[in-house]
């Protein structure tokens, strides 16, 4: 699977309680170091990384509130691509 670019994407309108209960569902693939996402037509299952990138925003503006999360990583499964060594120069 590593080499297949695949994509999920949902939006809906859903309660606070339900929004808990996929971030607790989220919570578990981290630590499970795998994570099946779908919404009934494909799924998606992505295995989790040691190491990931994590970034927090929130903001108020024009009467709405909004507060986003992004969790990226390298694909643990992918092959690596070695970069060479640096070089300087002075």
């Amino acid at each position: 699977m590593a080499d297949e670019n695949r994509r999920f994407t949902h939006e809906s309108l859903q309660d606070a309680k339900t929004i808990k209960t996929l971030l607790s569902a989220l919570s578990k693939g981290f630590s499970k170091g795998e994570m099946h996402l779908g919404d009934g037509e494909e799924e998606l299952v992505l295995k989790t990384a040691d190491l990931l990138n994590l970034r927090i925003k929130a903001e108020r503006e024009d009467g709405r509130c909004e507060v986003s999360l992004r969790v990226s990583w390298a694909d643990p499964e992918a092959p690596v691509q070695r970069k060479g060594s640096p070089r300087i120069e002075s």
